[in-house]
């Protein structure tokens, strides 16, 4: 006679490490120890609190049976809120997350493991969580639903892998203690804020009255999630934690809270004939007021372009109008409060300001940030880009000396991560100033393959191809970068205006030197040139003196010098025509 298997019905929770395998590959022995860290402070001593016992573990997974579904949970809402609090101060690309999943079902004994399809689906739930969130099956959710005053948001009937039939999955949002506050108190005014920004990209409204288009808005808001999340100082809630949420009619702050969300990109779609109509806009998640919003209607010529134009316009806006408000949160923190994030974000604020004692004021704050976290990357690229403003405002050491403590920090950077964006946009710009074109052309390469929606890379890919010779790709770039970002054009003024001098497109030229917000000695020698090719003799000698007003030893020797063209015919153009000027030759 067969023996009879022996069952008995659990809560069983499984979790994981969120992109392990990378963790270990950039860091093994520091992920190693953070795991065991984890496991020794938090998560197993918790598991024991609730009432748990560890069943098994391999590698970066636990394992963890539970007598009681209320328990299980309660026991993974307290793992996830530890951990939140314990990756505050760590730079978001090391941070350790786990994933989720509860199940209460039949288990079958096995020593001190356990088997069983009970665990199978707690297995294949936990990997539908989003890193730091947790996932329930509908019969975890049934035991739990009214004794816990949490939000359970249902993610449907999911096909998972070696379960014969659907699994009903419901999540508690994509951060867990955001979400206790929201159904159980207010959030405490001393509670610490997330390292970085966070947002959620809610799902599109369909207002064409033509359900096939349901995929138009459902694409443009999927497409919007994948590319905010390249860049590194914005936390993007998952998909599959946003999209329950569509057409809930909740306030925005009631959304913000359960996704733990700063703030909330929201928008709608309505097609009419060949015409689209697309709003979107940015919202401060614990106020409900709007930050940022724009319409766009286009030609649907070919829809899927349409939808990538879109998205791309919506990803370049965003960041920056996110990086704006954060700046004002973190102006209203008391400085013994800042992380590493905020006196980066104040380092910026003073280093865009282009002056000799914003300078050394954002140098100051950044080396306050790589203090607080000597292993945030982002902090060392930034020190090196104010270094490289230094060495053109002439302060701050000698050149030799700003040379090397520049290139110092923007190596120490990339030494903490090969993947930082800011490195390798700095790196670019250096092989651009000092004529190092192949340096230029691969550092540049990289930053546009990490995030080819970044504003400032678009910018600095149209310059690169101008100083390459190749100015009509150039201003293609350019007029993408201020089609993307369009208020940020005034910036890109004298980038327009160097294109199309290359062009010897003279007027437009001298139309973009004009739009410049504050011009400088070079610009007014530069538009001294072009008034010289437009037979405007007495404009040109005008913008001379105003030049030698603010640079007394500028000259057409000084000029060259300080410019760097791959290809020589560029550099005689700027020569031949300065030499037009009333400029001093030498």
């Amino acid at each position: 006679m067969t023996q009879r298997l022996q069952r008995r019905l659990a809560a069983i929770v499984a979790m994981d490490v969120a992109g392990y395998s990378r963790l270990v590959g950039d860091d093994e022995e520091g992920t190693l120890t953070a795991l065991r860290s984890h496991r020794v402070d938090l998560t197993d001593p918790l598991i024991v609190e609730f009432g748990g016992r560890i069943a098994n573990t391999a590698g970066d997974s636990i394992l963890a049976e539970f007598p009681s579904a209320v328990e299980a949970v309660r026991c993974a809402v307290a793992i996830q809120e530890g951990m939140d609090k314990r990756n505050q101060l760590v730079p978001q690309h090391r941070q350790l997350r786990f994933r989720i999943g509860v199940n209460v079902g039949d288990v079958v004994p096995n020593g001190n493991d356990l088997l069983g399809d009970g665990v199978n689906v707690a297995a294949r739930i936990e990997a539908l969580a989003s890193n730091g969130g947790i996932c329930l099956s509908r019969s975890a959710r049934d035991q739990v639903r009214d004794r816990l005053d949490f939000q359970f948001d249902d993610l449907g009937e999911i096909e998972v892998k070696n379960i014969d039939r659907p699994v009903r999955v419901f999540s508690i949002g994509a951060t867990v203690a955001p979400a206790l506050n929201a159904t159980t108190q207010k959030k405490s005014d001393h509670e610490p804020e997330l390292l970085f920004p966070s947002i959620a990209v809610l799902p599109f409204k369909n207002l064409s009255g033509d359900p096939e288009q349901e995929y138009f808005a459902d694409g443009i808001f999927e497409d919007i999630i994948t590319e905010l999340s390249r860049f590194p100082d914005i936390i993007v809630v998952a998909r599959t934690s946003a999209f329950p949420h569509k057409g809930s009619g909740e306030k925005p702050e009631e959304i913000s809270l359960k996704l733990g969300a700063r703030y909330l990109l929201e928008g709608s779609v309505r097609k009419g004939g060949n015409k689209v109509r697309i709003t979107a806009q940015l919202v401060d998640g614990r106020t409900g007021h709007h930050i940022w919003a724009e319409r766009y209607d286009r030609d649907l010529v070919d829809i899927f372009d349409v939808q990538d134009e879109i998205t791309q316009t919506v990803v370049a806006n965003v960041p920056s109008r996110i990086a704006t408000a954060e700046l004002s949160r973190v102006k209203r923190k008391p400085p013994n409060e800042l992380s590493a994030y905020d006196f980066v974000l104040r380092g910026k604020l003073h280093h865009h300001k282009y002056t000799a004692e914003d300078n050394a004021e954002a140098l100051r704050l950044l080396d306050a940030a790589i203090a607080c976290d000597p292993e945030y990357a982002s902090a060392y690229a930034w020190k090196a880009c104010t270094l490289g403003q230094a060495l053109g405002l002439g302060c701050g050491g000698t050149p030799d000396e700003l040379i090397e403590r520049n290139l110092d920090a923007v190596h120490k950077g990339l030494s903490l991560d090969e993947n930082n964006l800011e490195c390798h946009r700095i790196l670019a710009e250096f092989g651009m100033a000092y004529g190092e074109w192949e340096n230029a052309e691969l550092h540049h390469a990289k930053a546009f393959q990490l995030n080819p929606n970044d504003s400032r890379i678009i910018t600095q890919r149209g310059e690169l191809f101008t100083k390459l010779g190749q100015a009509e790709e150039g201003l293609v770039w350019l007029l993408k970068a201020n089609q993307c970002d369009p208020l940020s054009a005034p910036g890109r003024s004298h980038l327009l205006a160097r294109a199309n001098f290359a062009l010897r497109e003279y007027q437009k030229a001298l139309k973009s030197y004009k739009q410049i917000p504050k011009l400088r000695p070079d610009h007014l020698a530069e538009m001294a040139a072009c008034c010289v090719e437009l037979d405007q003799a007495e404009h040109s000698d005008t913008y001379v003196e105003r030049a030698l007003a603010e640079k007394p030893d500028l000259s057409v020797k000084d000029y060259l010098a300080r410019q760097k063209w791959k290809q020589p015919d560029d550099l005689d153009h700027w020569r031949d025509k300065l030499l037009g000027t009333s400029l001093p030759q030498k």
